[in-house]
């Protein structure tokens, strides 16, 4: 049997129902069931113009408002390690993003996404705004933002390039001596990469290799490395990997900036045990 998969939309008659009342009432699922698909995110509200996720089973409703359910059981059930807090920095921090942790949810849920994590997680609780995003098959130092004033002014250095950021992979092959710059273009737009090989291991043929971008193009350094002969480890999208291999060898290590609070140049490390290792398969 296929996982329940339910979209509806449903238009407010009345005030004197709340909206895991409606939705029960709708769709036959239990109040308890919606409840945790709220909590999820797979509810939203839409009041005139402005459509939100709902979270609050108990929220007054407007006659005129809209329910909207996207309701995949399949989704729900997906479950993914934590991410751990690193450092701290009270008005934005920077935390380890796990495998298969999302930088994004879906109409469907945000309940694996970063953020989404960070706000049910953080201790005292803040907001948690994106400011840059890996991969879901990455790993590594990821910042958020905990006020849009910090955000914006964090994502302005992102923009600018005005931080460094540093990325360890394992590629498969002999990586070449010295620094490789790489600039093929990605999704037709100007993309460029700086690479160095950090260590070779001639038993599995691999390379741990160092990567600097100095543009943020959707699977670049994936893209970089496969043009030149030297996928990523575990890259089921642009290289070799396969559900036989590891999972994607590709890790964020590095960040170093100045700090829009304190004026304070801050250098953030990914501790060794985060690092990508060579694997056997």
């Amino acid at each position: 049997m296929s996982p329940l998969k339910i979209e509806t939309h449903i238009k407010v008659q009345s005030t004197e129902i709340d909206a895991a009342s409606l939705l029960a009432q709708e769709t036959g699922l239990s109040k308890q069931v919606l409840k945790q698909a709220m909590q999820k995110g797979a509810v939203w509200h839409s009041h005139g113009k402005q459509t939100n996720r709902l979270r609050r089973a108990k929220k007054a409703l407007k006659i005129g408002d809209e329910l909207h359910l996207y309701y995949n059981q399949a989704v729900l059930d997906e479950t993914v390690t934590d991410a751990e807090l690193l450092f701290d920095q009270e008005q934005y921090s920077i935390w380890y993003k796990p495998f298969g942790m999302r930088c994004q949810g879906s109409k469907w849920s945000d309940h694996t996404t970063i953020n989404r994590y960070i706000e049910t997680h953080l201790n005292p609780a803040r907001n948690a705004y994106l400011i840059h995003r890996l991969d879901l098959a990455a790993t590594g130092l990821i910042v958020l933002g905990h006020n849009k004033k910090v955000t914006a002014a964090i994502a302005k250095l992102f923009e600018t390039r005005a931080l460094d950021k540093f990325y360890q992979v394992i590629v498969e092959g002999k990586f070449p001596d010295g620094k490789v710059t790489i600039d093929t273009d990605v999704d037709n737009k100007s993309a460029l990469s700086h690479a160095e090989r950090l260590e070779y291991n001639s038993e599995l043929n691999q390379s741990k290799v160092q990567v600097k971008i100095e543009s943020g193009r959707k699977h670049q350094i994936r893209i970089h490395m496969a043009s030149i002969g030297h996928p990523v480890v575990g890259d089921r999208q642009h290289g070799n990997g396969s559900d036989q291999t590891p999972n994607l060898q590709l890790t964020s290590c590095h960040l170093s900036f100045v700090c829009p609070v304190t004026g304070e140049d801050k250098v953030f490390e990914l501790p060794q045990s985060y690092r990508p290792e060579f694997q056997s398969r």
